[in-house]
């Protein structure tokens, strides 16, 4: 829709775009979305083979509560930049948390292990498909969300489109979580924040070509 259009719309009295429409395609797009991405991680990845065991300890529920987070606060985000005049407000902040409050973990674990095993705790052994692997996962996920954004009047939409990618990487990530074996927070500090990246730079690129109205 162009602007001229938009002014007219709204000159003659026409009513807003239906929040409920919007929040119904998101909710469809994040179902067939998180439905598709498990397929794919099952069926080209697999769950790690010590699962059962990996549920036992602190580390594997750090990285998912790290990845949920990250999910609610892309929802947040995404719902506030999906809808003309409402500022982002606190939804950067809550967005931003979860990498700070990991980053600071990457960096006591770092801080209390010698400089020969700082390497091996960044790298971990799957530091070359890690993020592409979780980028993978996104597609499906970003495909459906730019879809539903499309239902909305986006003032920007290359950020509304990386808000989509954000949100498709975090619950990319915690998809990835079943299959992941990395346990160390300097890897998944860098690996899996290059992996919720990559979607969120295709998303605002996307999203400036298919969201413009």
């Amino acid at each position: 829709m162009k602007t001229e259009e938009l002014t007219v719309l709204l000159a003659t009295g026409a009513g807003a775009v239906d929040n409920r429409v919007i929040e119904r395609r998101v909710a469809t797009a994040l179902g067939w979305g998180v439905a598709l991405a498990l397929i794919l991680m099952v069926s080209l990845l697999g769950a790690r083979a010590d699962l059962s065991q990996a549920l036992l300890l602190p580390m594997y529920w750090i990285k998912v509560v790290f990845a949920a987070a990250l999910v609610l606060a892309g929802l947040m985000l995404l719902r506030r930049l999906a809808r003309p005049g409402m500022p982002i407000g606190t939804a950067a902040w809550w967005a931003a948390s979860p990498f700070i409050a990991l980053w600071a973990l990457a960096l006591f674990v770092l801080s209390n292990t010698t400089t020969e095993q700082r390497l091996d705790l960044v790298l971990g052994h799957t530091w070359m498909v890690c993020p592409w692997l979780i980028a993978m996962l996104s597609v499906p996920l970003l495909a459906g969300l730019l879809w539903a954004l499309r239902a909305a009047a986006p003032p920007r939409p290359a950020l509304a489109g990386a808000g989509a990618g954000f949100l498709s990487g975090a619950v990319a990530t915690l998809v990835y979580c079943i299959h992941c074996p990395e346990m160390e927070a300097p890897f998944l500090a860098v690996w899996y924040v290059l992996g919720i990246l990559v979607p969120a730079i295709v998303g605002a690129f996307l999203g400036s070509r298919l969201l413009r109205w």
